[in-house]
């Protein structure tokens, strides 16, 4: 089993993008100690975890690690009507942890098939990893400006997963950066989150707050610059070059858009019941989003709707 042969067949799964790096310790990880001292974690805690500067914490014995993504993208758009509520793209389909699980799984079952000596853990976005940093060098692309991981054939419309191997495997170069002197997400941010290239500010960002936060109201600066986003926000991505460019429809059915999930009611989300709350985000990564939380966030849009 050799490095080509893994491309190939995560490939056939039907992952969109593969590259292979040595479980070597690098950059990310002083990067990511200063953006903790800086405080710009707000209440997400697990990224403190000391696993994600170093990855042999995560699996004794670690040598290599197959980086993979799925592109994602639906060119669906939004609707500019202040009653219908936004809600970031990565969750108008089924839950993405398990599209992307099942296909890991049958990575790693053959992966055991053709070495049955090896040890294995897979993970996406379920682990202390810093995913983006270590698909960089992997060489699947660039983490932007808006800290985004951005692929010069789909954009940033990317879900990424990683299995983690103890056989060393050879490396694929770490990706350039392409962002040049660019500063349109930096620019469009609304709460100026983005505090400087590469840099996000979790205290400040719409999607932060609309997922993670989960105090009774939203903060002044957030609750008034919510743009109607309910659930996630895209506009970072929406406004970057390479996704206005490249971003290709994707061709996992599952990640096809609940129809109710694109223009949803901020009345009805305002509003809406136990029940209804179950059946209509059923298999859905918007499940993370509790009941109180939606409605909470819907009604800060419409409060924030009438003031503008």
């Amino acid at each position: 089993m050799n490095s080509v042969q893994i491309k190939q067949k995560a490939k056939e799964i039907g992952f969109t993008h593969v590259g292979i790096v040595k479980a070597e310790a690098g950059i990310e990880a002083e990067r990511l100690e200063n953006w903790l001292k800086l405080g710009y974690q707000a209440d997400m805690a697990w990224m403190a975890n000391p696993k994600r500067q170093d990855i042999s914490l995560v699996m004794p014995g670690v040598k290599s690690l197959i980086c993979l993504g799925l592109n994602y993208y639906s060119p669906d758009q939004r609707s500019e009507n202040p009653n219908h509520g936004k809600i970031s793209r990565y969750g108008w389909g089924r839950d993405y942890h398990r599209v992307l699980t099942k296909k890991l799984k049958q990575l790693d079952t053959w992966l055991h098939s053709q070495l049955s000596e090896i040890h294995t853990r897979y993970y996406v976005d379920t682990g202390p990893i810093s995913e983006k940093a270590w698909a960089e060098r992997a060489g699947i692309g660039w983490i932007g400006k808006h800290s985004n991981l951005i692929t010069r054939d789909y954009g940033s419309w990317l879900f990424l997963a990683e299995i983690l191997i103890d056989v060393e495997l050879e490396s694929d170069r770490p990706h350039p950066e392409h962002c040049g002197t660019c500063t349109r997400c930096i620019d469009a941010c609304p709460t100026d989150a983005i505090t400087e290239p590469f840099v996000v500010n979790a205290n400040l960002c719409i999607a932060y707050h609309t997922i993670e936060n989960r105090d009774p109201e939203l903060p002044e600066a957030i609750a008034t610059n919510l743009n109607n986003w309910v659930a996630g926000c895209d506009i970072c991505q929406d406004v970057c070059p390479w996704n206005q460019r490249f971003a290709q429809a994707t061709s996992e059915s599952d990640f096809s858009p609940y129809p109710e999930n694109i223009n949803p009611s901020l009345n009805e989300l305002a509003e809406i019941s136990e029940e209804e709350y179950l059946k209509r985000f059923t298999g859905s990564a918007l499940r993370r989003i509790k009941i109180e939380r939606l409605r909470r966030n819907a009604r800060a849009a419409i409060q924030s709707s009438r003031k503008s």
